[in-house]
């Protein structure tokens, strides 16, 4: 297995989500890895958790990685952060991911998990599997 994609992936799904008009309008660009200090959006993207699993063969490093982004939204109903969850879908899925290292050789939606916040807002969870060959490494 070869994790040395990962960094890449997501990259280049942070690439991806940034230059989408329609995700970048609906979040004004708040994409996040971490989150920032001080007052937070009413609406953001955070970069979630992520496994890989090996699925290498003899002759290419692989891994399928499942990817966790989650929508969050102050708001107390659930249409505005539905609304971003179908723009990073569509974004994701029909959008060349283009990597640094590796190549994206497959991409599925897995699921999605929407839920009401303690706070009142509202969050989507969208989880992602996607399959990347590690072209730079020998088997």
């Amino acid at each position: 297995m070869s994790y040395a994609t990962s960094a890449a992936l997501q990259a280049a799904i942070y690439m991806t989500l940034q230059s989408d008009s329609a995700v970048f309008a609906s979040t004004s660009g708040h994409i996040y890895d971490a989150l920032p200090s001080g007052a937070l959006p009413p609406v953001y993207v955070l970069i979630g958790t992520e496994e890989a699993r090996d699925r290498s063969d003899q002759g290419t490093q692989a891994a399928l990685y499942l990817m966790t982004l989650r929508v969050i939204s102050d708001s107390a109903g659930f249409a505005g952060a539905k609304q971003v969850a179908g723009d990073i879908c569509d974004a994701l899925l029909s959008s060349p991911l283009t990597l640094a290292r590796g190549a994206v050789t497959g991409r599925w939606f897995d699921r999605a998990v929407a839920r009401s916040l303690k706070s009142g807002g509202r969050e989507v969870s969208l989880r992602f599997r996607v399959h990347v060959d590690d072209v730079n490494a020998t088997p």
